[in-house]
């Protein structure tokens, strides 16, 4: 195994080419984003469409002292723009109206479509005027609740074209965490399918959001409209396995509306609604270590702007490549590198419905050959599964167009870094091992392929932008070596800006330990060589399978049985699932 000293050097071939090349580019880079925020951001929003353009003397302004005042973050504020009008028709106008935005691979190998940006953009706008027409507008909260499908990513689009705030919640969440997502939030809206294969496993997702609309409605909140794709009847069941089950959803008169019975028929054109910089554009709901869900609100301007450089660099995203993030769409994962980020970019992404081993254990392996991947972004989890099988699965397969291999969720062990590094990159590719939180909108720490030398573990360095500092418990900040609590000292642009209808809670969870810094609640360490290395979570919080959840939420849900007066739960190592 390699030692805390072992350095892997990028690879001459990634690292010729790349956007950046050396560390001492990247260094150069990174203290200007510190020197000069407004000239580093500023460049980068020329490439942007602003309605009303950005005033370089409010470009950006932030307290992260409580004592001072109330903490807020604010990048460009007073600047308008439409995010999806510059993730497709600013695309659109730059050529690339018939280049694939996605392949969407099914969960049956026999099911695969693809979509341009052009016909993306008007689906897009055909959804969006559906929901107009059922009243949806402005600052209106819009629940989803989908498997990785097309419809998954028009329906988020669609809601940015209205400046509709959309809430997505993960679809295996239960229907009582979904109910109690859609009350916090209010939303009026709610678009999900008839149900969706999961391997061999089938999940009923309509009556699920049947069961969580109930329980919206015991409790006073009545969802207006609900929007169901019917996908059953278009894909392959597993071998075996029949599939009539799209006969039995149940269809509410007067709420729920079957997407293809208005959705093909609407205008295919839908005037952006210009957003200002600081509006809201989707909140997404992460556990909480009181148990109660807190919904981080990430906004318009300055989300766009990050989760764009993050993606090109850390990515070292090229026009022709093709680029994989296996995340679904319901974490942040999924809509800063599935959506977002690589939509800014004109990129090709694949959409993947299904799982790692279905129906074999080499599936990911497969995709990669069949669409020539060049970038792959997964868990440690699934690594770490993966690598239990025979080396044939990944050997029989040509993984010679991968260039960035990414790793997201958790610190990933280096004997899973050293697997991913060896079999399935051959050596040749750069691991960017990427930490970062719903709560920052994008990747804070992170090597950058071609720049960063690599150690097996480390999130190495921060990105551009973004001031890591180490404190101790007594809030003193720790220079060099040494271990703390890891926190940041201002703020960069993809930063949540609140927590929905909670700022009080927002400034208690994130700002009241150490005043003057974000607290992330996880440690950290840096090495003699400067390199950083996230040790985990130092409040009570599991991290399973690279998702948060509270201690206190699974107790509550243990002390739900009649048979279990009190619960406790402490976090227990797990070789596979991290914890």
């Amino acid at each position: 195994m390699p030692s805390e000293k072992t350095v892997y050097l990028p690879d001459k071939n990634v690292a010729k080419n790349a956007h950046i090349s050396s560390f001492a580019q990247y260094k150069e880079m990174y203290q200007q984003s510190i020197d000069n925020p407004e000239e580093f951001w500023g460049e980068i929003a020329k490439q942007f469409h602003w309605e009303n353009p950005i005033n370089y003397d409010k470009f950006f302004t932030f307290n992260f002292d409580v004592c001072k005042g109330p903490i807020y973050t604010k990048w460009l504020d007073g600047a308008t723009t439409n995010i999806s009008y510059n993730l497709l028709d600013r695309n659109i106008r730059n050529g690339h109206g018939d280049k694939i935005a996605f392949y969407w691979e099914g969960n049956h190998p026999d099911d695969y479509s693809r979509l341009t940006y052009k016909k993306l953009l008007e689906e897009v706008c055909r959804f969006a005027n559906v929901l107009k027409s059922k009243g949806i507008k402005r600052g209106d909260r819009v629940a989803i609740y989908m498997p990785m499908i097309l419809e998954s990513v028009i329906a988020i689009l669609a809601c940015t074209r209205i400046g509709a705030v959309h809430s997505l919640v993960f679809a295996g969440f239960s229907a009582d965490s979904f109910s109690e997502r859609i009350i916090d939030c209010q939303a009026r809206a709610l678009i999900t399918a008839d149900g969706v294969w999961r391997g061999e496993k089938y999940l009923a997702l309509k009556s699920i959001c049947d069961q969580a609309m109930d329980k919206c409605a015991k409790n006073g909140h009545n969802v207006e409209v609900c929007f169901v794709v019917s996908h059953l009847e278009r894909v392959t069941a597993p071998s075996g396995v029949q599939s009539n089950q799209s006969n039995k959803t149940p269809m509410q008169d007067g709420r729920d509306i079957w997407w293809h019975d208005v959705v093909p028929q609407a205008s295919t054109s839908c005037y952006p609604e210009w957003m200002q910089s600081e509006d809201p554009l989707f909140m997404l709901y992460t556990s909480g270590s009181t148990g109660k869900p807190k919904g981080v609100l990430h906004t318009t301007g300055g989300y766009l702007l990050y989760a764009a450089t993050t993606f090109k660099y850390v990515f070292d995203y090229k026009p022709n490549d093709v680029y994989w993030c296996t995340a679904d769409i319901g974490w942040i994962t999924g809509h800063t590198y599935v959506v977002y980020g690589p939509l800014a970019n004109a990129a090709t992404s694949v959409l993947y419905e299904g799982t790692p081993f279905y129906p074999q254990n080499d599936r990911f392996w497969g995709v990669v050959e069949k669409y020539k991947v060049n970038q792959f972004y997964t868990a440690p989890t699934a690594i770490r599964a993966l690598m239990k099988f025979e080396d044939s699965l990944v050997t029989r397969h040509d993984l010679s167009s991968l260039r960035v291999l990414g790793s997201v969720g958790e610190p990933i062990n280096p004997e899973a870094w050293m697997w991913y590094y060896k079999l399935v990159g051959g050596e040749k590719c750069s691991i960017v091992d990427t930490f970062w939180q719903t709560e920052t909108g994008g990747h804070v720490l992170t090597p950058l392929p071609g720049a960063t030398p690599m150690k097996p573990g480390a999130a190495s360095f921060p990105f551009f932008g973004v001031q890591p500092v180490l404190l101790d418990e007594s809030g003193k900040e720790i220079q060099g070596e040494g271990e703390g609590y890891l926190v940041f000292s201002r703020p960069w642009p993809g930063m949540m800006r609140s927590l929905y209808n909670n700022h009080d809670r927002y400034e208690t969870t994130y700002f009241s330990k150490f005043p003057g810094y974000y607290c992330t609640g996880d440690g950290a360490r840096r090495d003699a060589d400067g390199y950083l290395w996230v040790t985990g979570r130092v409040d009570d919080m599991l991290n399973v399978s690279g998702h948060l959840m509270s201690t206190a939420e699974v107790e509550s849900v243990l002390t739900e049985h009649r048979g279990v007066s009190e619960a406790a739960v402490v976090a227990k190592p797990h070789p596979v699932k991290g914890e």
